[in-house]
């Protein structure tokens, strides 16, 4: 409130008057009284903040907007600073430093607005899922941190013990809200044949499976055709040869893997 006085009276403000620990609340207070001219200062402090690589402080920054405004709220001093939180991967930002509530606006921003996010898909479903284990319980956030190792763990795991998740119905819940925000997708869509089919060969290599990767590629009887589209099309006007019965298939390629497990009651 100084700040916003300060401005009152003189039209003005110092920079250094603004740190990390008011800068939020001195621009909500600015919006609330309609002080367009301090906002425009906040926002270019803010800017050269950015500019000079002052990001490690970020994820807290975010969390505490998400205490005080609306997930539906859109102003250019959040989408500046969820756009520069998206830039940081997630798997570098430790567990307590952003919030649920800031991961939420996170995904929020960045997938409704098509916000570049630096971060893969399996660990932002990772993060999620550990940061919400975390708040539930220690043995939770335990269980789950040896549960999901990070990405580039995946390579050197052979088997992980199969064991029951701890609290996992309280963890599902706290993820409730994050599934909003997050739109999962498959990176392959398959269809194949129920006759002469290798369920042990990927699908694109065979006369009898067709293929359309994410990436663009079309793939049938080992022929791919490159940049058919930047993502999924509505069709492939290429395939002329398909039979009149098909069947959804998931194909894996080097190095994914499935396993398939026992029924369990979890009730």
């Amino acid at each position: 409130m100084e700040i916003i006085l300060e401005y009152t009276y003189t039209g003005s403000i110092k920079q250094e008057s603004l740190t990390e620990n008011n800068i939020i609340e001195t621009f909500f207070a600015a919006d609330y009284f309609q002080l367009s001219g301090l906002q425009d200062f906040i926002m270019k402090t803010f800017k050269n903040f950015l500019r000079n690589n002052n990001i490690e402080n970020l994820p807290e920054l975010l969390s505490k907007v998400a205490e005080t405004m609306p997930l539906m709220e859109d102003n250019n001093f959040l989408n500046l600073l969820i756009e520069s939180v998206a830039t940081i991967p997630l798997n570098t930002i430790e567990f307590g430093r952003l919030s649920i509530a800031g991961l939420q606006y996170l995904l929020y921003y960045t997938y409704e607005k098509e916000k570049p996010f630096v971060t893969p898909e399996y660990e932002v479903f990772r993060y999620s899922a550990i940061l919400a284990a975390k708040q539930v319980s220690n043995d939770a956030f335990k269980s789950l941190i040896k549960k999901l190792p990070a990405l580039e763990q995946l390579k050197q795991i052979v088997q992980v013990k199969n064991k029951f998740i701890i609290d996992h119905q309280k963890v599902a819940k706290e993820l409730e809200p994050l599934f909003n925000e997050a739109d999962y997708v498959w990176d392959q869509s398959a269809l194949c044949a129920s006759e002469n089919f290798d369920y042990e060969i990927f699908a694109g290599y065979q006369p009898t499976g067709w293929v359309l990767s994410s990436n663009g590629y079309c793939w049938n009887s080992n022929k791919s055709l490159a940049d058919y589209c930047p993502r999924f099309g509505d069709q492939v006007s290429g395939w002329n040869n398909l039979p009149s019965k098909l069947y959804p298939v998931v194909s894996l390629g080097y190095p994914g893997r499935f396993q398939i497990q026992p029924y369990q009651d979890y009730a």
